[in-house]
């Protein structure tokens, strides 16, 4: 039986992949602070990561896998685990600027994003001291995960407004592209990094293709059993105020992921199961007041 550490393990990715290797009859440790409620069949490890003294020190894991945010976070880890024969950390799509060409390939160099900021320079430096310390370790850089247990107020805003028959306001004409990865894909393809072992060792992840806002907030109303009507917002307004999404379009190269794993969960089938989750889970999300701001000044 494979023994697996998670960091978190209690919100969307982390509890999703905790979750996940359960599924797959692995021995599972999440390390957290036990301020959450923890998924069923895991095994906890109570602590704080920046304090996390000889808790790990006697513990073998076969596989490690990060889902921190600095790089004093990874330095701290690997000064405190034991033994682990696999690490994987999972990074972001963030740490590319926002001024270079894209598709974004695994070796353009990495920078400020001026969307993103602290979160995307705090992943470069952690994945830096992570290639530094442990050259052999994985690095994923996804785009937008979606799917069932994203408490991020996404996909969930848009059931909201198809579940109570409410337009959708779109920014400008809904032309902006955007770039999703299942959360199951996710896990997928951490299975193939494992068995398999590459010699590379940083993947861009995601569906090869991308989807227009508009498209997507119209498979999102579909997942609800609704038909979308919208109101295009062309008036100069700050787009997180009413959307999801900030107004950045940004593409990743997939190619080197689709040659180990060619096939990705379309939209059409991931969409309905993130509704079938929220309608059971709505109160897991962090709601964002979009639909105060649209009756208040776009209405």
């Amino acid at each position: 039986m494979k023994k697996v550490l998670v960091t978190g393990g209690t919100a969307f990715v982390s509890r999703y992949i905790a979750e996940y290797y359960v599924g797959k009859g692995y021995d599972v440790s999440v390390l957290n602070r036990n301020t959450k409620k923890q998924s069923d069949d895991v095994r906890l490890i109570e602590a704080d990561r920046y304090h996390l003294g000889d808790r790990l020190r006697d513990l073998h894991f076969d596989v490690v896998i990060d889902t921190g945010y600095t790089a004093k976070e990874v330095e701290l880890l690997l000064d405190a685990l034991g033994s682990y024969e696999n690490y994987v950390f999972i990074s972001s799509s963030a740490v590319y600027p926002d001024n270079l060409p894209q598709p974004f390939a695994e070796e353009t160099p990495l920078a400020e994003n001026t969307y993103w900021r602290k979160y995307g320079t705090d992943k470069i430096e952690a994945e830096a001291v992570l290639q530094k310390r442990d050259p052999d370790a994985f690095i994923i850089r996804p785009p937008y995960l979606y799917g069932p247990m994203n408490d991020i107020y996404r996909e969930a805003f848009v059931f909201d407004c198809a579940m109570a028959d409410r337009p959708f306001y779109l920014p400008g004409d809904g032309s902006l592209k955007l770039q999703f990865f299942h959360i199951q894909d996710l896990c997928r393809f951490l299975d193939i990094l494992l068995e398999r072992k590459p010699e590379q060792h940083i993947f861009n992840v995601g569906n090869p293709e991308m989807i227009s806002v508009r498209d997507w907030a119209g498979l999102c109303y579909r997942a609800a059993g609704k038909t979308a009507e919208f109101v295009n917002v062309q008036e100069a307004v700050e787009q997180r105020n009413y959307f999801s999404f900030c107004e950045y379009e940004y593409q990743l190269d997939v190619t080197r992921q689709c040659a180990l794993m060619p096939d990705t969960k379309p939209l059409e089938e991931g969409l309905p199961e993130a509704y079938a989750w929220y309608r059971q889970n709505q109160d897991q999300v962090e709601k964002k007041p979009f639909f105060d701001y649209i009756d208040m000044y776009l209405k």
